[in-house]
Order: C-alpha cells, then sequence, then structure tokens
C-alpha cells in the first residue's frame, strides 16, 4: 500500500488540532469475481448518486435501472427526527449531538483523538428509558365517572313511562303462560301411544318361602359337583357332573362320565364345586350295564345331599334338574314327573354295549353335561340320578323328555360299588327280542337259551315268549331285562310264558352274571 502525503492537514477556518486529518486511501487489490457481482455498471464512474440529482432535470442516467422511491409510510417511520439531519450516531440523552453537553463535558463521542466512525473500539452510548405511559384502565380510573343509566333509559332512552313498562312485562308474562298451558295440553292429549305412565313398585323385597324352587336350590347347589375329566396334554376331554351322598368325599355319577378315566389310568378327574373348589378325585368304581359310578374326593366339611325315595314318586310330582349342562355349572331346571318305570335304552356308541335301565321320565330341561347331576323332589331330597335324554336334532337338545335312575337302585348300586368296587347281577340265561307288530302275544321272544342256565334248568325253550316276570309286565325284551335285573341274584322268580298259544308259568332260580 503505498501512503499519500496529507495535503491538506488543517482545514481553512478550523481551530488548530479540532479536526482530525482524512486518512490516506487504501485500495487493495479487487478479486475479478467480487468485481462483476458488486462492481460499478459498465459506463459508471464515480458515485452512485451522481447519477440521479433531484431537482435538476429528473432523468436518470441512461440504461441505469434505479430502484423505486421508498414509501412515504416507511420514510416516515424510519427517518431522522426532525432538526437531526446531521446527526450520525444516537447521542447521550438530552442532546443531538450537534452541540456541547450541559455541564459543558465534550460530546463523548467526537472528540479530538478518536473518530467512533473509523474506530471499531469506540462505545456505544444508549439513550434514557422509555416514558412510561398509563394504560388504559388506569386512564379510566383517573377519569371522573358520571351518573349512571337505568334499565328504562337503557332500553328505551327515557322514552316508556314505567307504567308502561310494567304492563308490557304483564302481557309477556299472561303470553308465556297460555304458551306453556297449551304445549302441556298437545303433549298429554296428542296421541294415543305416549302420555305418563302409572308404575306400580313393590315395596318389599322378594320373598322365597321354604320349600320354593330358589330354596331348594339354594340348599342343593353345595352338594352337586361338576366333574372335568381329561388327559394331561389331549386338546379335549369329557365333562359331566356329579352328587355327594357321603360326607366322606363320595360322588355318585354316571360310568359314561368317567369312562375314559375306567379305560386308561393316565386320564384324571377333577370336582369343581359350586364356590368355585377343584379338586382331584379318584374312580372308586363303575359299572358300564347300570351306567352308575362312584369317584372320591379328599375334602372336609362335605355337604351331602339327602337321598329320599324314588318309589313314592308318582306322575305329576314336581322335580328339579341341577348339574352343569354345556358346562354351565349350578345351572337349575324344574319340571315334573311324566313317567315313572321306563325302560331306557341308551349308550352303544363306539361298538360297546348298549345300557338298559328303568327310568324316571321327566320334563324338566336336561343337556349334555346334566349326565351325573340331581334330580331331587320338592323337599330337596334326591329321587333320581339325571342320565339320558331323547332330542330330535343331532345336536341332541332337550326336548322336554330326560330321564334319570331312581335313586332307590342307583343308591344301592352305589353301596356296593363304594363295598366291592364292582357289581354283579342277576341273570335269566336267555337272548331275547321284542315280539314284532301284529304278533298275537305282546312280550319278549326267546332267540336262544344258554346250556345249563337258569331258564334252561326252568325249561324255557326256544321260541317262548315271556309276558311277565315275579308278577311284573314285560311287553319288550328291555322289559324283561329291568325286570330281572330288579330281583337279587339267587332269587326264584315265577315267569310267565306262552308257548304255542298256551300260557304257563315256570319258576327260575337266578343267577350271576
Amino acid at each position: 500500500m503505498t501512503e499519500q502525503p496529507n495535503a491538506n492537514p488543517q482545514q481553512p477556518g478550523d481551530p488548530a488540532g479540532d479536526r482530525l486529518a482524512p486518512r490516506p486511501l487504501a485500495r487493495p487489490a479487487v478479486d475479478p469475481a467480487q468485481a462483476a457481482t458488486f462492481g460499478r455498471p459498465r459506463g459508471v464512474d464515480g458515485a452512485f448518486d451522481k447519477l440521479y440529482q433531484p431537482g435538476s432535470n429528473g432523468q436518470a442516467a441512461p440504461n441505469l435501472n434505479l430502484a423505486p422511491p421508498t414509501p412515504e409510510s416507511l420514510a416516515e417511520a424510519f427517518r431522522r427526527p426532525p432538526g437531526a439531519e446531521g446527526v450520525v450516531l444516537e447521542r447521550p440523552h438530552g442532546t443531538n449531538g450537534s452541540e456541547p453537553s450541559a455541564n459543558g463535558a465534550e460530546d463523548p463521542l467526537w472528540t479530538k483523538t478518536s473518530d467512533p466512525w473509523r474506530d471499531p473500539g469506540s462505545g456505544a452510548v444508549l439513550a434514557g428509558p422509555a416514558v412510561q405511559q398509563d394504560s388504559e384502565e388506569e386512564k379510566d380510573a383517573k377519569r371522573p365517572q358520571g351518573a349512571l343509566l337505568s334499565l328504562p333509559e337503557v332500553l328505551f332512552g327515557r322514552r316508556v313511562q314505567t307504567k308502561a313498562l310494567a304492563m308490557l312485562a304483564a302481557v309477556a308474562l299472561v303470553i308465556g303462560a297460555a304458551g306453556g298451558l297449551i304445549g302441556w295440553w298437545f303433549a298429554d292429549t296428542g296421541t294415543e301411544l305416549t302420555g305418563q305412565a302409572s308404575i306400580s313398585e313393590a315395596d318389599a323385597a322378594k320373598e322365597r318361602p321354604a320349600g320354593s324352587i330358589a330354596d331348594i336350590a339354594h340348599r342343593v347347589a353345595p352338594a352337586v359337583v361338576s366333574l372335568e375329566v381329561f388327559k394331561p396334554g389331549a386338546d379335549a376331554g369329557q365333562q359331566g357332573s356329579g352328587v355327594v351322598i357321603d360326607n366322606q368325599g363320595y360322588v355318585l355319577t354316571n360310568e359314561h362320565v368317567i369312562s375314559a378315566a375306567t379305560a386308561d389310568a393316565a386320564t384324571k378327574v377333577t370336582a369343581v364345586f359350586f364356590d368355585g373348589k377343584r379338586v382331584e378325585a379318584k374312580v372308586v368304581g363303575a359299572d358300564a350295564k347300570t351306567d352308575l359310578a362312584v369317584v372320591k374326593v379328599d375334602v372336609k366339611n362335605l355337604t351331602a345331599l339327602q337321598v329320599g325315595k324314588s318309589a313314592d314318586l308318582a306322575v305329576g310330582d314336581s322335580v328339579i334338574a341341577v348339574g352343569s349342562p354345556l358346562a354351565l355349572q349350578n345351572s337349575v331346571t324344574a319340571g315334573i314327573v311324566s313317567a315313572l318305570n321306563r325302560p331306557v335304552t341308551a349308550g352303544g356308541d363306539g361298538g360297546s354295549a348298549p345300557v338298559i335301565y328303568e327310568a324316571i321320565q321327566t320334563d324338566a330341561a336336561i343337556n349334555h353335561g346334566n349326565s351325573g347331576g340331581a334330580l331331587v323332589d320338592s323337599t330337596g331330597a334326591l329321587v333320581g340320578i339325571n342320565s339320558a335324554i331323547r332330542s330330535s336334532s343331532a345336536e341332541g337338545g332337550s326336548i322336554g323328555i330326560g330321564f334319570a335312575i331312581p335313586s332307590d337302585y342307583a343308591v344301592k348300586i352305589a353301596k356296593t360299588l363304594i363295598k366291592d368296587g364292582k357289581v354283579v347281577h342277576p341273570d335269566i340265561g336267555i337272548n331275547a327280542s321284542s315280539t314284532v307288530a301284529g304278533s298275537s302275544t305282546m312280550g319278549a321272544q326267546v332267540r336262544n337259551v344258554a346250556p345249563g342256565g337258569p331258564a334252561a334248568s326252568a325249561g324255557i325253550k326256544e321260541g317262548d315268549v315271556i309276558t311277565e316276570v315275579a308278577g311284573r309286565l314285560v311287553r319288550d325284551s328291555a322289559e324283561l331285562l329291568v325286570a330281572v335285573r330288579a330281583r337279587e341274584v339267587g332269587e326264584v322268580v315265577p315267569v310267565r310264558l306262552v308257548r304255542d298259544g298256551s300260557s304257563l308259568v315256570v319258576d327260575v332260580k337266578l343267577a350271576s352274571d
């Protein structure tokens, strides 16, 4: 950089040393790319403000596009205040920089030795705080408050008398009351289907007298359990019901409910009580011919169901079925005794022999899962073990024809199973079938006779038709079987039969099966 001598160290008329002389101009090298971007346009030499001089001819230099003039609103907002055209930096509060301070001190930004425009280390002096203006609320508080207007003055501008205003309010009240009465009348009498209902509510709670179905169900429920039969690892199992007949833990049920456990020792039986308690049940004994079985649970203080006499039942007596149909535990249905001493043939699925027993017929709803549950009378005493149903659908739903094994016979078999673990049945020693329709004699026709058996010893032959056993009418082969099983092993019973159109009676000593 070339140093230029100071050609004019002191301006005429200035006191000596009052103003600094201008520094020499420094002209560093200019980058061509920056010069192309920020340099003067071609043909322009000198400052841009010389291109347009207000007050001359009002025209800009040729081939030069100037910015439009600044809007007046922006110019007024950002221009210097009037009288401060010569001030370029903000000065201390109270002076515009053109005069010395009030105390005679020199302007701190313009000194003999410093130039704030050229010295980047020069300090900045801020003006004083802005004068706080009163808020609108404070102005309103200082403003004197005038007289307040009344409601008539606000609404009617002092042009309505008080009497007229009172009359107007009375008329509005009458119109509103009339409209309300008309609306009430239309709402009350407008249609015949709607109106105000008068519902009578009972004052006392529901009464459940002793002997009601609710009372019986409450007493019987603790003695009826749900039985779940499953093999560990298997996807499904069997489900049924059972009746606690002894407080030592003996539970009476159907043999077909726990048949999987009798066939496979790995299959487990679980008893679920009405309160949700689950315990393992052990098989005591089962009898497939009568469809009865006994299991035992290790539970203290069991509630055992009282056993009634099924022989005292009559057709039409009220009965209640309690069990777990379709795995719905503690279900109760009610009905009547539809028939007594009804021979029923059930089972026979999967190649097993059919089960034949004498049953109580009832219209109390019985479904799958009720098997092994209790049939109780109107006193809550056990009169039967629910065992089978008749259904017109493939799913086997209840149609009001259910069967239960009489309690007299079921308890007898249960005692034998508890004592011996098995049951032997009386046998007559023949195979028989029901006589065909249109036959002259109704009964069980002998098909073959076991050699050396009770029937052969009594002289019964093939083709004979047995019509009565020990005074009990026999109308088909099922009735013959239940009539024989109702007796005891070794008992001698009279048997009436028809041979070649003649009726005769023979004595048969029943043997064991």
